[in-house]
């Protein structure tokens, strides 16, 4: 997908500057009718908590819209781009017109991004949500961890944990996206081998509130108790070690090869969408 300048500057995009001036065209804020404005298909967030929506509404009724909603022309009318929250409130309320900035987006990869990155920066998403929406990101923005985290503003580090989350099972990130558990309790989950004893610790996490700390102390100390009950793995022959070891030099990842009595298979691990594309690139030369 081609980047445009926009992309590149994430809230800048959004907020458009010098507003004031005329030569600032289609980015001076507009005043549009209520009606005309469609929700944003590619809204990043999952779930509005209704307090905060009320309260919101309080404020808009007492000092109107400090901050104008983003849009973009769509035919006869106009698609939201940023500030689903704003306009849910305003809705609600029964108001006619809001203030609205009126910015050009040419596809909807570029919709999808500028709605993330607005919600990520401007809104407090859950981690589950954050997750789901940097995911979407790499999916169909075709974006690198690195380049989601430098849009974000985060470290790729950051942008690397909080993607692990989903490979929770989808009660925990039920559990997270409600705040029973907090993020520190998810990548604690995360350690534990076992699925069986992840969803144990979780749900006692649960019913005992358990700190982050001792959730993390139970996780490691199942985890060390698992591994001693575990039977001793076969000795690998000398011969399987060194392909195994060459595998692993030649692709930069980890190789495990399976030998049965006739045949066997090779598993090849990759961590990432880019590092699956490296390994493919990889395979691709070999064939040549």
């Amino acid at each position: 997908m081609k980047k445009t300048s926009r992309l590149g500057r994430g809230l800048n995009a959004l907020i458009p500057e010098h507003t004031e001036s005329p030569a600032a065209g289609n980015n001076r804020i507009s005043q549009i009718q209520v009606g005309l404005i469609k929700a944003n298909p590619f809204q990043p967030r999952l779930a509005f908590d209704q307090q905060a929506l009320e309260e919101l509404k309080t404020s808009i009724k007492e000092k109107g819209i400090i901050q104008p909603l983003t849009v973009r022309k769509k035919n006869e009318h106009y698609e939201l781009i940023a500030g689903e929250r704003r306009l849910r409130a305003v809705t609600q309320l029964g108001i006619e017109k809001v203030p609205a900035y009126i910015i050009e987006v040419e596809s909807k990869e570029e919709m999808l991004e500028l709605a993330i990155i607005e919600n990520v920066q401007r809104e407090k998403l859950n981690p589950i949500e954050q997750a789901t929406a940097y995911q979407r990101l790499i999916d169909e923005c075709k974006l690198t961890q690195e380049e989601v985290a430098k849009k974000i503003g985060k470290e790729r580090t950051t942008i690397t944990n909080i993607l692990r989350l989903l490979k929770l099972p989808e009660k925990i990130q039920e559990s997270v996206k409600k705040e029973e558990i907090s993020m520190g309790h998810a990548r604690a989950l995360l350690s534990i081998e076992d699925p069986g004893l992840q969803q144990d610790i979780w749900k006692k996490t649960i019913r005992e509130s358990l700190s982050v700390r001792k959730a993390e102390q139970l996780a490691k100390q199942q985890n060390t108790q698992s591994k001693t009950i575990k039977p001793a793995k076969p000795k690998r022959s000398v011969f399987l070690q060194k392909v195994e070891q060459e595998l692993r030099e030649t692709l930069g990842t980890k190789v495990v090869v399976h030998a049965r009595k006739e045949g066997g298979s090779i598993e090849v691990e990759f961590y990432s969408p880019e590092d699956l594309n490296r390994l493919i690139e990889i395979f691709d030369k070999l064939k040549d």
